[in-house]
């Protein structure tokens, strides 16, 4: 590399020994480190234009404020930037504590876009931290300074080309090949056996052929040993040790010392000088390095050296916006096994690992057994000005008890994606509700080869969050109880003592009390002031006992809180504003009023984080929140999938699904989800099978739990093009929003391929950008790889999403458009009470949100067992409730529906829980 300097060095020592002079050669440090950096500029400017954007990433982390240390990361940090490195200087106060920085380290050790990590030295910190143990903490990778104990081993034993030399050492190196001296077979000293200098040196020479002697403070002879090396390397840290007389004529002397001695002649009155006398060393010395000018740059010049390789070594194995991931490619069997048996059969990688490989940082993940873990929202921040991937929504005909494999289609498209197209994707999909772990469609989130593993903790081992939303809803029945009990037996002062308490001669209100009395129009915030009157406005709740509301619904709306929050912030807020019960006056009683809104956020922070899994094949899955598909809007968390398209970049995919079919599920997934987080869809999947088409062709009704009749394992074409009439009222629904609609129609055993060639047909009669046929339950991924292309081509079309609605027309204005576009309906019909209602939550200020139509999912209209396309109906609206935390305003079509999903989910837990005390008793050995 620099032969042209080598050459001019060696011409210089000829005119130098045909002179007979007795001056050595001056081995200018300054001069090869600039050369050094000229050529790293060159290699870094290539990197730029090989992968555009890409720079070589340097973190020089300090522990304190040394003068000294700061002098020597200024250097490093000029020379980086001369370079083209990207380099940070982290800084942690002199109180950090050894975990602290350990901490740090790990931090930068997982960022992929850091290459190289310098732990500057000494640390300087008031607490006690352990040198080694830090130094070793960096990883071998990013270790540039060349110190831990992976690369010192590596060394000692030869494996140049696979560790980082320190950079002292090699810089030593390169000044003795700039002199044209050859190593091989040369004696060479090397005082010192420092880690950071000697030892290495030693090892270094050795390696390049030099027969070498190390000397240290306890050699007796060292002006003996000195005299015979033709290569000296001193790194003591002694001023001006080795004398001028002991150093043999003609050797090569690298000087590595830096000290400081007494010199009035300077303004600071010291100088600095090396650890060998230079004025008389370089009468006998054939090459010699100045101090300062000699070693110091070079040390600098290797640090850049090897960040830019480190860099290099990355690029190897690195593909702009790709995961480094390991697939499972499943071989499917004959028979096919039962959704058990496959779970058992694949060995889910540890979580830990899998989130590496998709980007995620240790410290952002918190392990929930070895197969899921919890993701911190920090790493949403971190990633926030990340690109988001592409955006594709799972949906559904209308369909039959035994549902259609809407989810089992959405994981194995991101399969598709990610295993067998390489292409970085995500599936979010909702937790097992416990109401279904052991329904009719099974215990698997998925089915067959696409499923996520393992099916016993997916299914049976909940993540803790219904247990945490019971609990927070327990604390807000308790608390309007305890709000109850307390106005009926206490006097105004006694409540306002109890919820403004007087502490050490102050009172002070808290943030949700402020607003309260924001509310009131009450405009003080000092509750001395506070007259009678405004005391009792303030400590008098006077709730409606007939308009509390039930736990079934309050769990209801926190879990649809949850799932539509985007921060814990905006979950405190939504919180705060659930409408608990109705006062005496006709105002909203929210749980602000009770002033247990920050109680609620804290016991919920840890459910609001996603639980990453993954499939049969290794694809990541996000598994968060379960709000019901009719009286909430049915989808996985808006966080879910905000991680996940950040996550894969933008060239990848995020897989997510809507609840039930697309005229309910769909609409709330667009006209509830998507408003509140902001995100647009790319395409529509609609997932269709030949088994319901024929039931909306007037097949006999399917019940769970008993055989399917004949009709539906027999071919017939005319019932099933009659059934056809329902796919095309979907596709219309979903094209609605301005998206394009893929229909995939799922497979099953018993559908012949004339059955499924009209399915496809007709689906493109309908105006569906493509159909194809999927086998996903059966083959995997592999089974679904048409549907991927297919949306890969579908993707690349100008969005025109839109919204089916305003949210500032009239709620009843809102529910007929939806009614009239989505159902088919001839107009809604308002039942007097929720009239009385919709006057009341207009009054409230709730008007102006969206509206989720609460129906069965089994028919477009109201009356499950009309199928097909229902004409001519009226959609009844029995009962409207605001839950104006959620953010949507709940219209049942039967009067009934809020006791439902308790009445259900309860019996279902139960079931749960005797099936889940069998399961255990059968695996027990």
């Amino acid at each position: 590399m620099f032969a042209a300097t080598a050459s001019v060095l060696r011409r210089g020592a000829l005119r130098y020994r045909d002179s007979q002079c007795t001056m050595a050669t001056i081995v200018s440090g300054n001069k090869t480190a600039q050369q050094v950096k000229e050529q790293l500029k060159k290699e870094v400017a290539e990197m730029k234009n090989q992968f555009s954007g890409f720079r070589p990433g340097l973190v020089v982390l300090q522990v304190g404020d040394r003068d000294d240390s700061n002098l020597y990361i200024s250097m490093k940090l000029k020379a980086a930037a001369e370079i083209g490195i990207n380099a940070n200087h982290i800084r942690l106060p002199e109180t950090a504590t050894e975990d602290e920085v350990l901490r740090s380290i790990v931090a930068v050790n997982e960022n992929p876009a850091v290459h190289g990590l310098i732990v500057q030295l000494p640390l300087d910190s008031i607490n006690t931290i352990k040198t080694e143990k830090v130094t070793n903490a960096v990883s071998p990778d990013k270790d540039v300074d060349g110190l831990t104990s992976v690369n010192a081993g590596k060394l000692s034993r030869g494996d140049l080309g696979d560790c980082f030399i320190p950079c002292t050492p090699n810089g030593c190196m390169e000044l003795i090949s700039q002199t044209g001296v050859s190593v091989m077979g040369k004696n060479a000293v090397v005082i010192g056996r420092s880690k950071i200098v000697g030892a290495p040196m030693h090892d270094l020479l050795l390696w390049n052929h030099a027969t070498v002697t190390t000397c240290h403070s306890k050699t007796l002879d060292l002006a003996e040993q000195v005299g015979r090396a033709d290569i000296l390397v001193v790194g003591a840290g002694r001023a001006e040790m080795v004398k001028g007389e002991w150093v043999k004529e003609g050797a090569v002397v690298i000087d590595c010392g830096i000290n400081h001695i007494p010199d009035s002649s300077k303004a600071s009155g010291k100088r600095v000088v090396g650890d060998v006398h230079y004025p008389s060393a370089k009468e006998r010395a054939g090459y010699i390095t100045p101090v300062p000018g000699g070693v110091g740059p070079m040390t600098v010049a290797m640090l850049m050296k090897n960040t830019v390789e480190s860099a290099k070594r990355f690029l190897q194995t690195y593909t702009p916006g790709k995961w480094n991931i390991d697939y499972t490619k499943k071989k499917p069997q004959e028979p096919q096994l039962s959704d058990a048996d496959i779970s058992r059969s694949c060995q889910s990688k540890p979580i830990g690992q899998l989130a590496r490989e998709v980007g995620l940082f240790s410290e952002e993940v918190e392990p929930y057994g070895r197969s899921r873990a919890k993701i911190r929202l920090d790493s949403l921040k971190r990633m926030e000005k990340q690109p988001d991937g592409q955006y594709v929504v799972v949906t559904g005909i209308t369909s039959t008890p035994l549902g259609e494999g809407k989810r089992t289609t959405a994981l194995g498209l991101a399969q598709a994606f990610g295993a067998h197209l390489n292409i970085n994707a995500f599936a979010c999909v909702k937790e097992p509700s416990p109401g279904f772990c052991f329904g009719a469609r099974g215990i698997a989130v998925g089915g067959g080869y696409s499923q996520v593993i393992p099916l016993e903790e997916v299914s049976l081992q909940a993540s803790g969050q219904n247990e945490l939303i019971s609990a927070t809803s327990k604390v807000v029945m308790d608390t309007i109880k305890a709000h109850a009990h307390y106005e009926t037996k206490l006097s105004e002062k006694a409540l306002f003592d109890l919820l403004v308490p007087l502490r050490r001669g102050q009172r002070s209100f808290s943030p949700a009390q402020l607003n309260r009395m924001k509310k009131l129009g009450i405009e003080k915030s000092d509750p001395l002031t506070f007259t009678e009157t405004e005391i009792r406005r303030f400590v008098r709740l006077d709730i409606d006992p007939d308009t509390a509301t039930d736990p079934g619904s309050l769990e209801n709306e926190i879990m649809a809180i949850l799932s539509l929050s985007s921060s814990v912030e905006e979950m405190q807020q939504r919180l705060a504003k659930i409408v608990v019960a109705t006062n005496k006056s006709g105002d909203a009683v929210t749980t602000e009023d009770l002033d247990v809104s920050g109680p609620l956020a804290m016991l919920l922070k840890d459910a609001l984080k996603p639980v990453l899994m993954q499939t049969v094949e290794g694809t990541p899955v996000f598994l968060h929140t379960c709000p019901l598909a009719d009286i909430a809007q049915g989808s996985p968390s808006i966080l879910a999938d905000k991680l996940a398209l950040k996550m894969v970049g933008s060239e990848g995919f995020v897989v997510t699904e809507s609840g039930q079919g697309a005229d309910t599920g769909l609409e709330k997934f667009f006209n509830i989800k998507c408003r509140y987080s902001d995100l647009r869809p790319d395409v529509v999947v609609m997932v269709a099978t030949v088994r319901t088409l024929k039931m909306h062709g007037s097949a006999p009704p399917v019940h769970a739990g008993l055989p399917l009749p004949k009709e539906y394992s027999q071919e017939n074409l005319k019932q099933l093009e009659r059934g056809c009439c329902h796919l095309k009222r979907q596709v219309e629904n979903a094209q609605v929003f301005g998206l394009p609609v893929i229909v995939a129609v799922n497979k099953f055993s018993s559908d012949t391929d004339a059955e499924l060639e009209l399915v496809c047909g007709q689906a493109r009669q309908a105006g569906a950008f493509e159909a194809v046929q999927c086998s996903n339950w059966s083959d995997g991924g592999a089974g679904a790889l048409a549907l991927a292309e297919a949306v890969q081509r579908a993707a690349k079309l100008p969005g025109q999403f839109r919204f089916l609605y305003d949210t500032q027309i009239p709620a009843a204005d809102k529910l007929r458009t939806v009614a009239q576009k989505m159902n088919g309906a001839k107009d809604i019909e308002l039942s007097p009470k929720a009239k009385e209602k919709l006057a009341l939550y207009t009054k409230q200020g709730f008007g102006n949100l969206p509206v989720c139509i609460a129906k069965t999912h089994l028919s477009l209209s109201n009356d499950p067992m009309s199928k097909g396309v229902p004409i001519n109906f009226m959609l009844p609206i029995a009962d409207i409730k605001a839950n104006a935390g959620a953010g949507f305003l709940c219209c049942l079509t039967e009067p009934e529906y809020f006791q439902k999903p308790l009445l259900v989910n309860t019996i279902r837990r139960a079931i749960c829980r005797c099936q889940l005390k069998l399961y255990r008793a059968k695996r027990k050995p």
